[in-house]
């Protein structure tokens, strides 16, 4: 097959939708596909565009295999509306040249977030007369509105019409988890359109390593300490200051030591919160190569996965599946329903302590700390779960069944007229 993947994020973003679209468009060429991917110039999570790839218009690289095609997109680290709009503005506009400048495709993958690309995916389906598949990482706008990033009445309005005409004019939608299902499905989106495929790791890359010989422990004075361990994205449905919040409950045990590896700009805000409370068993540190990664989870006794109490069934964390597949036991502080407490339990690999509670985490990171079986077995469980769910080509196998069912049985027609 021909297959276009519209995203806004692919290779080099080290975090996020990134990494996954990179491995899932590399993985279609080794099975024989073509494979073109229409994005925007490295971003993520700076919030500017790498040095780099700064004072281009357009970009076509071929990397792995892979046509990328790149566009230039307004970005800028202040986050506001109006730079948030110029932002989408930019990206629908520009790619929608991009994704003309190719062979045509026989299916079409949208990544969300975020909406507004849905429009011009919605003019290549008809353009190109072929289907196309919503991949659904994120809920939005409920993501947004739940976490106060959007309280604008009128653009939560143009949001929803956005969200509803992106399900309408898809042929299929791939979501990551069960709560994402059971939210669409409330909205109207029939059963038999939607397909459950979870995000993945890569089970042969991401393994259990040596802990105490990771270069990360030594690069970073971490020996014979007892690490906790965050990476990953800063922002507002993680509520990191949970954490350092814990880390004040652990000052009296020396050996534990809490790292939180993120950009550099939301460390430094980080940092500012962790500074009254004069505590020196908190670790932040920047992202790290991505072929360190490995080696970098290894360097952990624990990993843990945060998000604040409004964060329900619209937020699935990747980092799931790859602290699983690294064999290290999973804390997991998130709300008592939703995706991400659902895949954690399903795993085995975890224990659950209630979303923004600083003393019912560090009561659980103690008590890891002095049951070096429980949390040995954690991760022995964990790393089996995600070797049977969670594998890349396993994921890969159902997304190309997809595309295949999905373009035999397709039959392409103009949308639905939505009101606003």
């Amino acid at each position: 097959m021909q297959i276009l993947i519209y995203s806004y994020n692919y290779y080099p973003e080290p975090i996020g939708i990134a990494p996954l679209m990179t491995q899932l468009a590399e993985g279609l060429v080794k099975k024989g596909h073509q494979v073109r991917v229409v994005t925007a110039m490295p971003w993520y999570p700076e919030g500017e565009i790498k040095p780099e790839y700064r004072g281009k218009l357009f970009l076509r690289e071929i990397i792995n295999g892979v046509q990328v095609q790149r566009s230039y997109i307004w970005t800028r680290r202040k986050r506001n509306l109006t730079n948030r709009a110029a932002f989408e503005l930019s990206f629908m506009t520009l790619s929608l040249v991009q994704a003309f400048r190719g062979w045509r495709p026989d299916i079409i993958l949208l990544t969300v977030p975020g909406l507004p690309v849905c429009l011009p995916a919605a003019l290549l389906r008809l353009v190109y007369n072929c289907p196309l598949v919503l991949n659904l990482q994120d809920i939005l706008p409920d993501a947004a509105v739940h976490t106060g990033m959007i309280c604008n009445t009128k653009v939560i309005k143009v949001l929803r019409w956005l969200e509803k005409f992106a399900y309408q004019t898809s042929d299929k939608i791939a979501v990551i988890a069960d709560g994402f299902t059971r939210n669409i499905q409330k909205k109207g989106v029939p059963s038999q359109k939607i397909v459950e495929i979870p995000n993945w790791a890569d089970i042969d890359f991401i393994r259990p390593l040596p802990t105490e010989t990771s270069y990360f422990r030594h690069k970073y004075n971490l020996q014979n300490k007892f690490v906790v361990l965050y990476s990953g994205n800063i922002a507002l449905t993680q509520g990191l200051e949970t954490v350092v919040d814990a880390a004040v409950h652990l000052q009296h045990i020396e050996d534990i030591a809490l790292v939180i590896v993120g950009e550099k700009r939301a460390l430094s805000k980080l940092e500012a919160y962790c500074q009254p409370k004069q505590i020196n068993n908190v670790h932040l540190i920047p992202f790290q190569p991505q072929e360190k990664l490995p080696e970098m989870l290894a360097a952990a006794n624990v990993g843990l996965v945060v998000q604040k109490k409004n964060v329900l069934d619209f937020n699935m964390p990747s980092k799931i599946p790859v602290l699983l597949a690294s064999g290290r036991a999973i804390i997991g502080s998130v709300p008592d329903t939703g995706t991400a407490i659902s895949a954690i339990r399903k795993s085995g690999g975890g224990v659950i302590t209630p979303s923004e509670d600083s003393q019912a985490l560090s009561e659980a990171i103690i008590d890891l700390y002095h049951n070096p079986e429980k949390t040995k077995r954690l991760g022995k469980q964990g790393r089996a779960y995600a070797e049977s769910h969670y594998s890349f080509e396993s994921a890969l196998d159902q997304y190309e069944k997809l595309f295949q069912e999905t373009v035999a049985g397709s039959s392409t027609k103009l949308p639905e007229f939505i009101k606003l």
